[in-house]
């Protein structure tokens, strides 16, 4: 899916925090705009903002700012910029630029908008990318908006609900609320779901398709206890190549206090290349009460695993 669109303007400027002036093509080199104060080797490579943002801006301030003049490298027309996220991408030419940050705190006193008239637009819908081939980029080139899926696979892992002899609930609740969660966000996400026994071939399979088809996020329900068909932590363990062990030994802290059985369970947290893997117990309250610690630091651990450094 993509969506059409068009450069405006191509802006440059030799000091941060200072408006930046229109020129008529720029080259972009693996650090950002080639001469551009912001260039360099981190995330916030490349900014870009969208006309209808400065249009909108300017009516409601009855005043006439032009492309450039909130730091922007790159005005875009015909995209809706706010609607972008995290991990979108933009292609003009030969140039692909990967979406890294959206807004950032205002330069206040240096920024030569918030001086006029108290804000700026650049904080909220501002989008800074970093840059992943380069190229030349002019007033007027084509801009391709390639929108990124945040992709999540749910695995129940139930005996009897693989039977039939139950309805699945724990999966669907992870769904449920997954999608509460993301409400609002500018992530566009996908779901798929699976119901297997507890049988760790299954998921090993199950698991390893996950991984080879870059899903961003795997959870899985039941098989974490001590019996003797529990064997998901073993299966998901194996295919890690990073444990995060605090996430769960806080959940069982968390709820073992009041609820010791809690602590039986051996649910675990890892990555398995760019995938997050977090194996969960089978009950819908326990599905509840690890998946609100969990959705906590779910997009930090997203940012860190593709090397965004958000605080930066």
């Amino acid at each position: 899916m993509s969506e059409g669109g068009s450069v405006i303007s191509v802006n440059v400027s030799t000091r941060k925090g200072t408006a930046k002036r229109p020129v008529e093509q720029a080259l972009i080199d693996g650090s950002g705009i080639v001469g551009d104060a912001h260039a360099g080797p981190w995330h916030r490579q490349v900014s870009i903002l969208g006309a209808d943002g400065i249009g909108r801006f300017n009516a409601e301030e009855g005043r006439t700012f032009a492309p450039g003049d909130f730091a922007e490298n790159l005005t875009l027309g015909g995209i809706r910029t706010d609607e972008v996220a995290v991990l979108d991408r933009f292609r003009i030419g030969t140039v692909e630029l990967e979406v890294s940050q959206i807004g950032k705190t205002c330069h206040g006193a240096d920024c030569t908008v918030s001086q006029l008239v108290g804000r700026c637009v650049m904080p909220t819908e501002g989008l800074f990318c970093r840059v992943l081939s380069g190229g030349t980029v002019r007033p007027g080139d084509s801009v391709a908006y390639l929108p990124r899926r945040l992709t999540f696979g749910i695995i129940t892992l139930s005996d009897r609900a693989f039977a039939g002899q139950y309805p699945d609930r724990s999966g669907p609740k992870v769904r449920e609320l997954l999608a509460a969660f993301l409400e609002g966000k500018r992530w566009h996400p996908e779901f798929t779901s699976a119901l297997l026994p507890d049988d760790a071939e299954r998921l090993h399979a199950e698991l390893i398709a996950a991984v080879s088809a870059g899903t961003d996020v795997v959870f899985t329900t039941g098989g974490t206890g001590v019996g003797p068909r529990d064997i998901t932590p073993e299966t998901v363990e194996k295919i890690c190549d990073k444990l995060i062990p605090g996430i769960m030994e806080n959940i069982r802290v968390t709820f073992g206090s009041e609820k010791p059985n809690a602590l039986l369970s051996r649910g675990v947290a890892g990555i398995a290349g760019t995938t997050q893997i977090y194996a969960l117990p089978g009950s819908v309250r326990a599905v509840t009460e690890y998946m609100g610690e969990i959705l906590k630091t779910l997009e930090h651990v997203l940012f860190m695993i593709h090397g965004l450094d958000v605080h930066g």
